[in-house]
């Protein structure tokens, strides 16, 4: 079986991330085992375009929306994240610690 690069892990694990619920880009890189990589994340976030991969419930790890800016430099990412009941107030999820999902106690 063919060894999976560290992009199409990251995108394995953002797809399992539940409806209603995001995590941090560091979150997925200590659960991958490569707790330094958190920018590595967010690159490989910014190329899930055409891979069905939630990337909107991807964010920093204050619940800040840093990945906006590659929808297509709408709010989508906040109208995504507000269609799944998640609250938003100055690009910053309200109530963060509420909506967290840490792959490394969930899956």
């Amino acid at each position: 079986m063919e060894e999976l690069n560290f992009f199409d892990k990251v995108y394995q694990v953002a797809r399992e991330i539940p409806y209603g619920r995001v995590t941090s880009y560091g979150a997925i890189a200590k659960y991958l085992g490569a707790a330094r990589s958190a920018r590595m994340v967010g690159w490989a976030m910014n190329s899930s375009s055409a891979k069905d991969v939630p990337a909107h419930r991807v964010v920093n790890r204050t619940g800040v929306l840093t990945g906006k800016h590659h929808f297509g430099g709408t709010n989508l990412m906040q109208q995504l994240l507000e269609n799944e009941g998640i609250q938003i107030k100055d690009n910053q999820i309200v109530d963060f610690q509420k909506y967290f999902w840490d792959p490394a106690k969930e899956l």
